[in-house]
């Protein structure tokens, strides 16, 4: 059994004909886990009932041919609930808190016999571009032990790229799931807002935050989508459409803006990025260069609208129901120590931010005026849809940088994020796709390119991605 090469496709056609046991293949990523995982820090824990799910799966291939996720063994970003396991949002404040339910995706895949093989690390409640902000530690990237694997899914991300997992899911709120995803050489990618449930998945950006699979082909991500996508009656976000709006052509137009892309860029990036406009032009597409006037506001949006909602999200980990609990002389004591040693640097930076974009006399300034601005992205690009089928970008400015190297620059942490945000605010479907590698010191990283399509047109996301993959080998 050869994890390397091994999709969710092909393992489900080797299920079928007999080659190998669900329980064998379960067995063989908890190995590979047992081996690695002591480097890579991708998992927080490792669920004791692996083996015994893996049996229930194998009693119910025979009347199940095609159901394409049964026995597929997961991994889980450790923001999503799921009944009765620990999970900790990789932070300090949720010690030994166990969830009372199971998230609407967690529902949809224990539904369809799916592995549940354990929780993975992650940015603490999701703040972060590097999985450096973990309470438990940093992840480290399977292609170069001293580099981070990007964030804040980092973990999922690296448990796929390493093969301790044959997918993963994340969440996605400026680029969670699409940066880790580059840096470590995997597909990501992020459906329209609405399209995927986010009950029990605890919140960040209620406004932006969206559940997102991790997987090693567009195909194996498209399987995965079509099972956690959906109306759920316990998020009123989520949408009951049943197909996509629009459909592919032969020949694409596809819109570059080159004004946001040239500048702060790695050379490395631009010149990968160069070789993939010229692939999907021998594909046959047509690549016009656009511009979108109020993209380069997008990243100083983000950084109002989700420290503004964090400031609101997070108010809840108090210590009095749940999590983490320190005795003070009063009330207030409590919460201020509580609050003090449970939550990290990064949470508590975005906690004060935004707390002041929200406070009397800079709401309007602050938080109001992010709000029109997002409106105005959001015309951008449905203006630009007008032209072009989609908008190619690379998925990061950089290759995975060094653990350590931008910790005490936050705002460069930020940036790392630029090519991602603007699908997030505009509640738009993207989707990273591996395009090749950079030498850098001596070592082969992982580039990433990004598609992004017009809202609910993932069909069509799907079908450019996959033929880019084909053309890229």
């Amino acid at each position: 059994m050869d994890l390397t090469t091994l999709t969710i496709k092909k393992a489900h056609d080797h299920l079928i004909k007999g080659d190998f046991s669900v329980r064998e293949l379960t067995q063989a990523y908890l190995e590979n886990i047992e081996k690695k995982n002591k480097n890579l820090n991708a998992y927080l824990e490792v669920f004791d009932d692996c083996l015994d799910q893996a049996d229930e799966a194998d009693k119910r291939l025979k009347n199940e041919k095609d159901n394409f996720m049964l026995g597929v063994p997961m991994a889980f970003k450790d923001n999503m609930l799921i009944k009765g396991r620990n999970v900790s949002a990789g932070s300090k404040i949720l010690e030994g808190y166990k969830a009372t339910y199971d998230a609407g995706v967690i529902k949809k895949l224990k539904e369809a016999g799916t592995i549940l093989l354990g929780r993975t690390n992650m940015d603490e409640f999701a703040m972060g571009t590097s999985t450096e902000n973990s309470a438990y530690g940093v992840t480290k990237n399977p292609h170069d032990l001293s580099r981070v694997p990007g964030g804040s899914s980092g973990g999922s991300a690296a448990a796929l790229a390493a093969n301790l997992t044959l997918g993963a899911l994340g969440s996605d709120t400026g680029g969670s799931v699409r940066q880790p995803a580059s840096f470590c050489g995997v597909v990501g990618f992020k459906p329209s807002y609405g399209r995927v449930s986010r009950s029990g998945l605890i919140a960040m950006a209620s406004s932006l935050d969206q559940i997102s699979p991790f997987a090693k082909t567009v195909e194996d991500a498209e399987i995965i989508y079509n099972i956690i996508k959906g109306k759920d009656p316990q998020d009123s976000t989520s949408l009951d459409i049943k197909d996509e709006i629009y459909k592919s052509k032969s020949k694409m137009k596809i819109g570059v803006p080159f004004h946001f892309i040239n500048e702060g860029t790695e050379q490395a990036v631009l010149d990968n990025f160069n070789q993939s406009i010229k692939k999907m032009q021998d594909l046959g597409h047509e690549v016009i260069p656009i511009t979108i006037p109020n993209i380069k506001y997008s990243l100083a949006v983000y950084y109002i609208i989700v420290p503004a909602e964090v400031s609101s999200n997070l108010a809840r980990f108090d210590g009095v129901k749940y999590g983490l609990h320190k005795d003070g002389q009063d009330l207030l004591a409590d919460y201020l120590l509580t609050r003090g040693e449970g939550f990290g640097k990064e949470v508590r930076r975005r906690i004060m931010l935004g707390t002041y974009v929200l406070s009397s006399g800079y709401y309007d300034a602050y938080y109001g005026k992010a709000n029109q601005v997002k409106n105005l992205l959001k015309a951008d690009f449905r203006k630009t849809f007008e032209e072009v089928n989609f908008v190619m970008t690379p998925t990061s400015p950089t290759v995975a940088f060094k653990i350590g190297e931008k910790a005490s620059d936050p705002l460069a942490l930020y940036l790392a994020d630029i090519f991602t945000v603007p699908a997030n605010i505009t509640g738009l479907p993207s989707i990273s796709i591996p395009s090749g590698f950079a030498l850098t010191d001596g070592k082969k990283l992982p580039l990433g390119l990004q598609f992004t399509a017009p809202f609910l047109a993932e069909s069509s996301l799907f079908e450019i991605a996959k033929q880019f993959e084909k053309l890229n080998g």
